[in-house]
């Protein structure tokens, strides 16, 4: 997940974990499916010659696009999830590939579809400088990516235990919306949308984020504690957040963009 001054992320594995993610991804994805629904929802009612679903995973959300276009692309970094998304949805294009240097040429797209992706990527301006590239004059980029304040619950309970980091640091979304406007987009719809999800102990927690293959950190990992001592103390931390339900919360700051090229 992008931050400035992070370290890069290592893109060979961060496919690879979303690729064995895959067979089971769907079954741990409310977050994104909630997230992608509700970006459906934002994009203008207009027919599109070309629609690029962009990181399109296992292909939740073809079907839903494929009526707003004549012709259908889906990209993602993985294979794994391309492989998915095949057996979903047969009549797009699937590419594998990075979406900061997409193999389309320049102003092909006339509408970019990408929710919960972009925050993978080395760099929003180089990554939104692409998107503006590839979309014809007029189109449309709508999108949605993780803000700062997502998983703060996750961080607090870390910070309990030591001094390392082990959540990524997500963008601003006031530095997103000046990047937006600094590639040359009209911003049309801004919104920041809290998402909770509630899980009954640490592993169902963990296993979620696992699960959904969300689970690297930017940067070198601590030696400190052993796993399952580490585990414990981080469960012990974890507790004292646990909500009057009795579900122990892990929250996203979701920011919704719809922009126009």
């Amino acid at each position: 997940m992008y931050s400035q001054g992070s370290s890069p992320v290592d893109k060979t594995a961060l496919a690879k974990r979303f690729g064995k993610a895959a067979v089971h991804y769907d079954h741990y994805a409310k977050l994104q499916k909630e997230v992608g629904e509700h970006l459906l929802g934002l994009i203008p009612p207009i027919k599109y010659e070309v629609a690029l679903d962009l990181g399109c995973g296992t292909g939740f959300f073809l079907q839903s696009l494929q009526p707003l276009s004549e012709r259908l692309l889906a990209l993602d970094l993985s294979l794994g999830m391309l492989q998915q998304a095949r057996l979903r949805h047969a009549l797009a294009e699937f590419m594998c590939a990075d979406a900061e240097s997409l193999p389309l040429t320049t102003g092909s797209v006339d509408l970019v579809f990408t929710s919960l992706a972009i925050q993978w990527c080395h760099s929003y301006p180089a990554l939104l400088s692409e998107l503006h590239r590839v979309l014809r004059p007029g189109g449309v980029l709508v999108f949605s990516t993780l803000c700062a304040g997502s998983l703060d619950e996750l961080r607090r309970a870390w910070a309990q235990c030591d001094q390392h980091a082990h959540v990524n640091q997500f963008v601003a979304q006031q530095s997103l919306m000046t990047w937006c406007k600094a590639q040359g987009f009209t911003v049309s719809t801004w919104e920041i949308r809290k998402h909770s999800l509630q899980y009954p102990d640490l592993h169902a927690l963990l296993m979620g984020l696992k699960g959904i293959g969300a689970s690297q950190v930017l940067g070198s990992r601590p030696a400190g504690l052993g796993g399952r001592a580490r585990l414990q103390q981080l469960a012990l931390a974890y507790e004292r957040q646990r909500n009057e339900d009795g579900w122990l919360p892990l929250s996203y700051e979701v920011c919704y963009g719809v922009l126009v090229r």
